[in-house]
């Protein structure tokens, strides 16, 4: 059995910060701060709240940002990193690129490491971007030869050739980015981690650094960690994903399952209530994806019927009101479109009560996977927003009979929908 190259190794890793109040830094604001808390009024310097919402009492001045973090990664590895806000991914990277130091733990790691966590990380913004490159790989160890023989690949794979000579201070934050992925990418460091900054650049390249990011682990055997909220690029790119909640590693494990299981958490058939809204004489009461039956449901089958069930509760609406929809990929790309006013359909309340709003949608042809809906209600007369359910409802659609026959013959099949289909042939 082949002996595992490990290149990091993280043990009990655990990051605390105390919460409460800063030094203000002056006498006057001191005296101002203690007068106010004589009086039993809140500290008007206060930056940082007083309640921990980490823990079962919420009582602590104490918080833990991660608790008992432990995992491995070989040579040549992916390794992807998600979770909510919050839940300790960019405190995690930090740690790991030495930014700040852990609380408990240790961390054990074999060559460099190269970090690309916020716009304009590691440069100094009065240096031109050519310095700033000599001076990434100064920090990096390396000679001012091996950085010779690599800037000309990292200007130009950053795309800033006619700004390399112009301090960073004038790049945007684009340009930065760029430069500063190319930077990392280019410098060959043995562990390259890269936090969700690539979200700034555009979509050419987006595309360029995620190529580049699996040139670097597939050729060249170099270990990459990456955050990001985009489950797409995820797959792409990662062959093992952490799943952090709440500081603490809830998962660990195959990408497909581990991104399942988090939008499964994320989203669900029913939404948790009550809900804020923005007009309250209306309200949500419960919405959900169901069956021809009005059961909820979160597995739909291929070219099967469902519906979009919204209740609401008037008190003291009066009006129309247009509902729209928009149904998403796990991909947060937008599928299908659609309301009540496009369809000339009137929805009308005219007396308080609840109410109950069906969108019925035919043969749902997506290919099975996860799909999200988001369901926007507004007032039709002066078109303002009362309800907004952002990719609140989610549901999968499921192998049927019907898609069945079509896998037949062993075909991969691509895009999104399958549209009805007739087949015939006749001699010419």
């Amino acid at each position: 059995m082949k002996k595992k190259d490990i290149i990091l190794r993280v043990e009990n890793i655990s990051k605390q910060y105390r919460l409460g109040v800063i030094g203000t830094g002056t006498l006057s604001h001191d005296i101002n701060r203690w007068w106010h808390k004589i009086r039993g009024k809140e500290d008007p310097y206060l930056k940082v709240g007083e309640s921990n919402d980490r823990t079962i009492k919420g009582k602590s001045d104490y918080v833990w940002a991660l608790k008992d973090i432990n995992f491995e990664v070989e040579r040549g590895e992916v390794l992807g990193i998600i979770g909510k806000n919050g839940a300790g991914k960019s405190t995690l990277l930090k740690i790991l690129s030495k930014v700040t130091t852990p609380s408990t733990g240790v961390i054990k790691s074999r060559g460099r490491i190269a970090s690309l966590l916020e716009v304009g990380t590691g440069f100094n913004p009065e240096l031109t971007g050519r310095e700033n490159i000599y001076l990434n790989g100064a920090i990096l160890g390396m000679t001012k030869a091996e950085i010779n023989s690599k800037i000309d690949q990292i200007i130009d794979f950053s795309g800033c050739e006619r700004y390399i000579d112009t301090p960073t201070k004038r790049y945007s934050s684009g340009m930065t980015v760029r430069l500063a992925f190319a930077v990392a990418a280019f410098l060959e460091p043995e562990i390259l981690i890269i936090d969700e900054v690539l979200a700034v650049g555009d979509a050419e390249f987006q595309k360029k650094a995620i190529g580049k990011m699996q040139d670097i682990s597939k050729g060249e055997g170099r270990t990459v960690l990456f955050v990001s909220h985009d489950m797409s690029t995820i797959k792409k790119l990662c062959k093992k994903v952490i799943l952090l909640e709440h500081g603490t590693i809830k998962m660990i494990g195959d990408t497909d399952f581990i991104i399942s299981e988090y939008l499964k958490v994320t989203h669900n058939s029913h939404i948790n209530f009550p809900l804020e809204t923005f007009d309250e004489n209306l309200v949500v009461i419960d919405s959900y994806v169901a069956n021809e039956s009005f059961e909820s449901v979160d597995l739909v089958g291929f070219n099967r019927d469902v519906k979009v069930v919204m209740c609401l509760e008037s008190k003291g609406f009066r009006g129309s009101l247009i509902v729209e929809y928009k149904i998403y990929n796990y991909e947060d790309k937008i599928l299908t479109t659609g309301s009540t006013y496009l369809m000339a359909e009137e929805v009308k309340i005219q007396e308080d009560g609840f109410f109950q709003i069906v969108c019925n949608f035919s043969n749902i042809n997506y290919v099975p996977s996860k799909y999200f809906i988001s369901i926007i209600v507004m007032d039709a007369i002066v078109e303002s927003k009362c309800v907004i359910l952002d990719k609140l409802l989610y549901f999968e659609v499921i192998k049927s009979e019907e898609y069945q026959i079509k896998k037949e013959f062993k075909s991969r099949l691509h895009g999104v929908h399958i549209l009805p289909q007739y087949w015939s042939i006749q001699k010419l």
